[in-house]
């Protein structure tokens, strides 16, 4: 294994294979000075250039048993941003970065966390003229636009509608979906939210998102995701993500299994935002850069705008 400084091009024999060392990892044994000499300048020549940001790929053991090296990294992290891919182990040094109170940590291999969606597709759509969620946008109906947003994110996901044809389309795109007779938006939450809690893994977090609102970007909603999934165990509690355009907060919203007992217990007609009227201090915004992303299509005129504007967009 080498280690390479990609500014200069240098680099050094920073480990060797030893098939002396037991176990099935960790059998390269570490050339320390690789590390305490390449590395530690390397380091010093990042923190003086002009970038704010700096990536170092990877630190795993082999780093860890040189003390000018990690002293070196922790030093560089006080004066630039730093992007880092760190091994899966339990060592010392990486577990003292990942717990560090400035550092958001992605898991790559499970990076949204335990995460269920409930897209809201009851509504009537009284304003629209019915049938809104099949009303077409460049060639998808809303509810597809919906549908893609979501896709790959959530462990589970599940469409909750009072319409046959929202859940025809579902089952066409593979898509689970609840066919209720309910009335009121509480009821939507609730199956929702019990639906996807019958799974075999704990959800730790659930977004309820609108089936109304095609200018949502997936970006967004993995930016959410990817918040929540941040948040360091033991520091502080989860807390409900909403984007937000300036002051003007919208939809989907995330909320943390904390609240799960609340949402299943709304009042009659109430929604997920009489939680967050209770929980002010619980609520966190993630800021979106263009304020239609948050738009909802209640009347055909609504649709008609998003048609101009994404056309206005595409002639940019």
């Amino acid at each position: 294994m080498y280690l390479r400084e990609n500014a200069t091009g240098e680099t050094a024999l920073a480990g060797i294979f030893d098939p002396d060392i037991p176990g099935s990892e960790n059998r390269m044994r570490p050339k320390k000075e690789a590390f305490r000499d390449l590395g530690t300048a390397a380091l010093a020549r990042c923190a003086r250039v002009e970038s704010s940001w700096v990536s170092i790929d990877e630190i795993g053991y082999l780093e860890c048993g040189c003390p000018e090296y990690c002293r070196a990294v922790l030093d560089l992290m006080e004066k630039k941003r730093v992007a880092v891919v760190i091994r899966k182990q339990e060592l010392p040094f990486l577990t003292e970065l990942c717990s560090r109170p400035d550092v958001f940590c992605v898991d790559l291999d499970q990076p949204f966390g335990q995460l269920g969606c409930v897209i809201m597709a009851s509504g009537l759509g009284k304003r629209f003229g019915g049938g809104k969620l099949l009303a077409q946008l460049e060639g998808k109906s809303l509810l597809e636009w919906t549908l893609d947003a979501t896709e790959d994110i959530f462990r589970r996901r599940i469409v909750v509608t009072r319409h046959r044809e929202v859940e025809a389309l579902c089952r066409k795109r593979e898509v689970p979906a609840l066919l209720h007779n309910r009335p009121f938006r509480s009821d939507t939450i609730r199956l929702g939210l019990e639906a996807l809690e019958k799974g075999a893994e704990l959800l730790e977090a659930c977004v309820f998102c609108p089936a109304d609102q095609p200018l949502l970007r997936k970006e967004t909603l993995a930016s959410l995701a990817l918040c929540a999934a941040g948040t360091k165990k033991g520091q502080e509690q989860p807390g409900i993500w909403r984007p937000a355009f300036g002051e003007k907060a919208g939809s989907p919203v995330l909320f943390p299994r904390r609240f799960f007992a609340e949402l299943r217990a709304l009042p009659k007609g109430q929604g997920g935002s009489c939680v967050i009227r209770s929980h002010p201090e619980a609520v966190r915004f993630l800021q979106v850069r263009d304020p239609m992303e948050l738009a909802d299509v209640d009347t055909p005129e609504d649709l008609e705008s998003m048609k101009s504007w994404k056309s206005a967009r595409q002639q940019r």
